[in-house]
């Protein structure tokens, strides 16, 4: 099924490109595999990238738009991505970077278009948890920069997971964060123990 894309904001692909026509910030960047790539760099797949600061017993709090990726694509193959972030004035090039996130989220996407249903791909990231999963969201009308997770969305965990959570295996958001909300809650710390010469 063809994924739906959601269009990222013209000012945010602007700041990718101008970062790409710029030999500083591609010089700069720690991302070797960029710089020494020949040919013109292209930024394709914009994802907007959701951030769940909490997890409750009750689920998950707002999610909230953090930035947009793209994968910087460089004749045939992904070469690294570049992040951007709501400034004050607007939405800015943060950086560049490569790493396993590049291959993974490909191999995601690849996952994504062999479901039967039709859906929009997001980034859902869990710091709490350094966790980030591919966000397939049912309503493909919906805004990107917008929404939460619904419980018959599915959330594929990006490579490297959390040990534990099998990376590339797709979750119903309703199974998965049940899940989660035990890694995020912290443990009851045990009693202390009694003070010397006091009662048990």
């Amino acid at each position: 099924m063809p994924l739906h894309v959601p269009p990222a904001p013209a000012p945010a692909l602007r700041s990718v490109l101008t970062a790409l026509g710029s030999p500083t910030a591609v010089r700069e960047a720690r991302t070797p595999s960029l710089r020494a790539a020949q040919g013109p760099a292209t930024a394709e797949l914009p994802l907007p990238v959701h951030v769940v600061d909490e997890i409750t017993p009750a689920g998950v709090s707002a999610a909230r738009l953090a930035g947009w990726r793209f994968l910087i694509r460089c004749g045939e193959r992904a070469v690294a991505a570049a992040e951007t972030r709501l400034t004050p004035d607007g939405w800015a090039f943060s950086h560049f970077f490569e790493g396993p996130y590049i291959a993974s989220t490909q191999r995601a996407l690849r996952q994504a278009e062999s479901l039967a249903q039709p859906c929009q791909p997001r980034l859902l990231s869990f710091p709490g948890l350094y966790m980030l999963t591919l966000w397939l969201h049912g309503d493909i009308t919906a805004d990107g920069a917008g929404g939460h997770p619904e419980a018959a969305d599915i959330l594929i965990p990006l490579a490297p997971a959390p040990p534990g959570i099998a990376s590339h295996a797709a979750h119903r958001v309703a199974d998965l964060l049940p899940v989660l909300t035990l890694r995020a809650t912290p443990a009851p710390l045990p009693p202390l123990p009694p003070l010397l010469g006091s009662p048990a």
